[in-house]
């Protein structure tokens, strides 16, 4: 009977991977190791650490251990936030399975360990999401001098992830954010953090007023839907929200406004928005997956549970674009996790393309769909959603700065390389000299494939898809320094 062995950490990402590093050299299994975190709240401020390798096959300390996907290990800090205590031997469980003879573990969506990895990570990402919207300060004077303090109810430990933010955001003010877990103190120079506190402090002050003023500026009674809100904005948030109080009166007249506004303007015909107006100034893909929650830039946003943006290494050589999200990727928040990207691993792992190493997005970030029964239908984005979310793809282009880019399916080519691109005329064709990218390649999208009733049509689909998928990696190989 094998051994039972007690892990004892702190509740971090580093003491998590120190560990790991230990056992995995002492080839100690899953089953048999028990997690003791201590329960601990008090974690250090989140840093780049997670972006180095977590092993090194060069390097003597780690002898024999084959190296992770960089990408699994910014997602296990991310998951190592999470208030459950299952995430540290679920950790391991999937570390000791990816360098242990399943090293395209993360692609398998319909695994349970990969499954819950991924649902933990989104609730972090979202709870992030929701404390970087929902936090207001008040302003306190001490000794002549102004500071500002909001109080928070994370569902999860993020304050170590979400502070760096808040600092960067407010960086010439002196704040300190408080939650049950913990808090975070910024004097403009050094971010600290501290013991949490079990409720706010802090009176109301005239900056309430302000933020009630902006809230009700900004109203739009046309597109309030009740159960959406109270579940984006929770109400157990409400209390810290001073903006809340207003909601009731909003509702009650947000029939006659929206008449008002019916009856005195009508929208100009023609006329989108851009995702530029919401995008920041950055070269760096995590900032533009964060800003990508505040995009604006065309109706999809107000249906869609979240945006989908793009997945992969910064600098992968080959980039998949498609061309929306589709129901699970909707939900997950992740792109091609649905039939067609579970078809699209096959036929990668078939030709011998690695999906970890390449970079997979869409031409549309949000999910367009159509709703019969209980059922989301997927609804073909328009030429003015494309062009509205054309600046997240070209940013994300600009940084990832692939050598090839396979376009999937005839919105995606039309993105890419103009309106006259026709896909079962052009597909697996390569051009060249384009200022996107030095090569580029469209073909039929995998979904295409799950829509043909007739067998024998879809059996001879499928091999060209293969074909072109060879043709890509091909090129790419031959031409590669």
């Amino acid at each position: 009977m094998n051994r039972l062995v007690e892990a004892k950490i702190l509740p971090t990402f580093e003491s998590w991977r120190g560990t790991s590093r230990s056992l995995l050299q002492q080839q100690i299994e899953p089953a048999q190791i028990l997690w003791n975190d201590g329960s601990m709240p008090m974690l250090p401020i989140a840093d780049q650490t997670a972006h180095e390798p977590f092993f090194d096959s060069r390097n003597s300390t780690s002898p024999g251990i084959p190296p992770v996907p960089r990408e699994f290990i910014t997602q296990a800090q991310t998951v190592s936030y999470h208030r459950d205590p299952v995430r540290w031997p679920l950790l391991y469980r999937i570390l000791f399975r990816l360098t242990h003879n399943e090293k395209n573990l993360l692609q398998i969506t319909t695994d349970d360990d990969v499954h819950q990895f991924y649902e933990m990570e989104k609730n972090v990402r979202r709870d992030l999401h929701k404390m970087h919207a929902f936090v207001r300060f008040r302003r306190v004077s001490e000794n002549g001098q102004d500071r500002y303090i909001a109080f928070h109810r994370p569902d999860h430990l993020i304050m170590p992830a979400a502070a760096p933010w808040f600092a960067k955001r407010f960086a010439n003010m002196h704040w300190t954010i408080l939650t049950p877990d913990a808090s975070a103190t910024w004097d403009t120079e050094d971010l600290t953090l501290g013991p949490g506190a079990a409720r706010s402090p802090v009176s109301e002050d005239d900056l309430e007023d302000l933020w009630r003023t902006y809230y009700a500026s900004i109203f739009n009674p046309a597109r309030v839907k009740v159960k959406a809100m109270k579940k984006e904005m929770a109400v157990r948030h409400w209390p810290t929200l001073p903006e809340t109080e207003l909601i009731p009166r909003l509702l009650r007249s947000a029939r006659t406004r929206v008449h008002s506004m019916v009856e005195s303007s009508a929208p100009a015909p023609g006329i989108g928005v851009s995702a530029l107006e919401f995008m920041p100034r950055t070269t760096e893909l995590p900032v533009l997956r964060e800003a990508i929650h505040q995009c604006h830039g065309c109706e999809l946003y107000c249906h869609a549970t979240q945006p989908v943006f793009g997945r992969g290494p910064e600098n992968a050589a080959l980039m998949f674009v498609g061309e929306q999200p589709g129901d699970q990727e909707d939900l997950a928040g992740l792109p091609f996790v649905g039939p067609a990207g579970q078809l699209f691993d096959e036929a990668l792992a078939t030709v011998g393309i690695d999906r970890s190493a390449c970079y997979v997005t869409n031409s549309v970030k949000h999910f367009r769909f159509e709703v019969r029964g209980k059922r989301r239908i997927h609804s073909k984005p328009s030429a003015r959603h494309v062009a509205a979310c054309k600046p997240w793809l070209q940013a994300e282009i600009n940084i990832v700065k692939p050598r090839m880019v396979v376009v999937l399916g005839s919105t995606a080519a039309a993105a890419i390389l103009g309106p006259t691109i026709r896909i079962l005329r052009d597909r697996g064709q390569v051009f060249r000299d384009n200022p996107i990218a030095p090569w580029i390649m469209p073909t039929i999208h995998p979904s295409a494939l799950l829509r043909m009733p007739d067998p024998d049509q879809r059996a001879l689909a499928h091999e060209q898809f293969l074909a072109d998928l060879r043709t890509a990696a091909g090129e790419l190989f031959r031409r590669s320094p």
